[in-house]
């Protein structure tokens, strides 16, 4: 049914303000989204279903809950150091970007750090979509050559004594940093234990909550 002429000229103001809020990209992107729909190249509702499965499905909440396994039970552990794909898949985080993965355990000697100098290769079933610094050039080229510098600039102040070890994440291999399992959590349960564990502690550029900060 045509709409009438009132609500036709609210629906293009409608359109017009929010246009002036997108950036260029978001302009380029929508009109490229546009043009592969009318040529049939793009199915507007399997786009959509991509974003809510990035949204609500994927994320840290699921690395989360790989990392509150392993601290809670040494086989889980075992495995995931042994074998992360395999681990992970077990707790059906799986897909694109997720395909061959690499656990580095955090430990009183040595902590680990993940970058992509390259692009901006990442793990996305247990992380999500990668944040914007983790893609800028500033963190791909400083994290190699200074990653305690970079660490501090993230709030994270570590030993000097400390051994610091950079992962450069590949289109081959995506790396979870396993971090320490927080003091004062003994009898925690796993659900517990994931509200400790943040993104950044699993890309290494944080720690994991102490109990106190996650109350």
């Amino acid at each position: 049914m045509q709409a009438d002429h009132g609500h036709h000229h609210e629906h293009s103001h409608h359109h017009s303000h929010e246009h002036s809020t997108l950036s260029e990209m978001d302009l380029r992107v929508r009109a490229l989204e546009t043009l592969l729909t009318q040529k049939g190249y793009l199915d507007p509702a399997a786009v959509d279903r991509i974003i809510e499965t990035y949204e609500v499905h994927v994320g840290p909440h699921n690395g989360a809950k790989v990392v509150a396994r392993a601290w809670a039970d040494p086989a889980f552990r075992d495995w995931l150091l042994q074998d992360a794909t395999a681990a992970i898949a077990s707790m059906d985080y799986t897909g694109r970007q997720g395909e061959h993965m690499v656990a580095v355990p955090n430990s009183a000697e040595t902590h680990h750090m993940v970058v992509c100098t390259l692009c901006s290769c990442y793990p996305w079933p247990v992380l999500g979509l990668p944040p914007v610094w983790y893609k800028s050039a500033a963190y791909r080229s400083r994290a190699v050559i200074e990653p305690r510098a970079v660490l501090a600039d993230f709030g994270l102040s570590l030993p000097a004594e400390k051994q610091i070890r950079v992962w450069d994440s590949t289109a081959e291999v995506r790396y979870l940093v396993l971090p320490e399992r927080p003091a004062g959590t003994e009898g925690w349960s796993q659900e517990q234990l994931a509200t400790l564990v943040t993104r950044d502690s699993m890309i290494g550029t944080g720690l994991a909550l102490n109990p106190q900060e996650a109350a």
